[in-house]
């Protein structure tokens, strides 16, 4: 092994602890279900050396819904797998497994929604892991690259571990046990994943940025300030929280928004 090779080798170690370190620093202090996803697709996103992702939680229906993503590019990709019934989320959450595609030119005829969709937002691989509670199948996380990429088996251990941590997490969050709490404690992720993005739109609307830019800075703004992400969103949307207060100084403790209750 050459010196390279260790040096990559405790990079990755590095990685795998701090993706462990953040979810559980994410359990440990007070936190809503869409924050604690995207903890995870960050820490799976930079374990697994990848560009993008989103989870899909699945609703009363029993049809899969967006609840987290890391870009806007990788919401585009998710909501059309939901829309077109079709791609490796689907495959994953109906087989409940590991669905893998190295390669989306592999897939083109298989689903081509989804390859239409992946390619025109510049992804070519991509790797869906079920987020399971026991034996039923609760989600998917689906982490996206910008280049070919064949996720190892260990890799993809990894990443199902996290994900089951995730899983444990959000139950653990009003300690809910039945299956009529657990489908509750999912409408609450899918109504928070709402208000986060009317409070995106009002950010970026008002203060000129992105979407992505936007949930950066409203959940930025919610880890200084000890707040949970569907607090800060909800003061945003309802005016109690001003817009220059989210962006106005990124590096220290704003003013904490009014109670809206």
């Amino acid at each position: 092994m050459s010196n390279g090779d260790i040096v990559d080798t405790k990079s990755r170690e590095e990685k795998i602890n701090a993706a462990f370190v953040s979810m559980t620093d994410a359990l440990m202090s007070e936190y809503d279900i869409v924050d604690l996803l995207s903890t995870l697709l960050n820490a799976c996103i930079d374990v697994l050396d990848m560009d993008a992702g989103g989870i899909l939680l699945v609703d009363a229906t029993g049809e899969l819904e967006l609840v987290a993503s890391t870009s806007e590019e990788a919401e585009i990709v998710e909501t059309i797998i939901v829309a077109a019934g079709e791609g490796p989320c689907i495959e994953c959450y109906d087989k409940a497994e590991h669905v893998s595609v190295p390669d989306i030119e592999r897939v083109a005829e298989k689903w081509p929604k989804f390859y239409a969709s992946a390619k025109q937002q510049g992804f070519l691989s991509t790797y869906a892991v079920p987020m399971r509670l026991r034996d039923e199948v609760m989600g998917v996380m689906n982490i996206l690259s910008a280049q070919p990429v064949e996720i190892s088996e260990g890799d993809g251990k990894i990443a199902q571990a996290l994900a089951d941590l995730a899983v444990l997490g959000v139950l653990h969050e009003r300690n809910f046990r039945t299956p009529v709490a657990v489908t509750e404690q999912l409408h609450l992720a899918l109504d928070t994943r709402i208000l986060i993005e009317q409070a995106k739109g009002v950010l970026a609307q008002r203060e000129h940025l992105t979407m992505t830019e936007a949930f950066d800075a409203l959940r930025h703004y919610a880890r200084v300030n000890g707040l949970t992400l569907r607090h800060v969103a909800e003061a945003t949307v309802h005016r109690t929280l001003a817009t220059e207060d989210l962006i106005s100084d990124r590096s220290a403790a704003a003013p904490v928004p009014r109670s809206i209750s």
